[in-house]
């Protein structure tokens, strides 16, 4: 029997995160993501987890932001693009499933 591959590029995309707690989303279908941000020579990039929190595990954040740089919410745009709360747009470097373990890649477009 053939091994089902372990890494699997996803088309569909979250419509929407909105922030929850420190480095916590949470998407349109009420899963959580956790946030890493990176910056790779000059350009910003955020990598998302998808992981299940239990909601009384998520401190809710009283600041709309968790950092200087990350938006309170993020909408999906026509495309591979997502538009945030401080209106930049973010390309989709990839989203994929891994393992069981769902991944997603912004990187910000500049001067967006």
């Amino acid at each position: 029997m053939a091994e089902l591959p372990s890494k699997v590029h996803l088309i569909l995309h979250p419509i929407s995160l909105r922030i929850r707690g420190p480095s916590v989303y949470k998407d349109d279908k009420q899963r959580t993501w956790l946030h890493l941000v990176m910056e790779t020579g000059g350009v910003l990039q955020v990598r998302l987890l998808q992981k299940d929190i239990p909601s009384g595990h998520i401190t809710l954040t009283t600041s709309p932001q968790t950092s200087t740089n990350m938006p309170s919410w993020w909408t999906l745009q026509l495309g591979n693009r997502y538009v945030d709360s401080m209106r930049r747009f973010w390309r989709i470097v990839h989203h994929v499933k891994e393992d069981g373990v769902e991944e997603m890649m912004l990187e910000l477009i500049n001067n967006s």
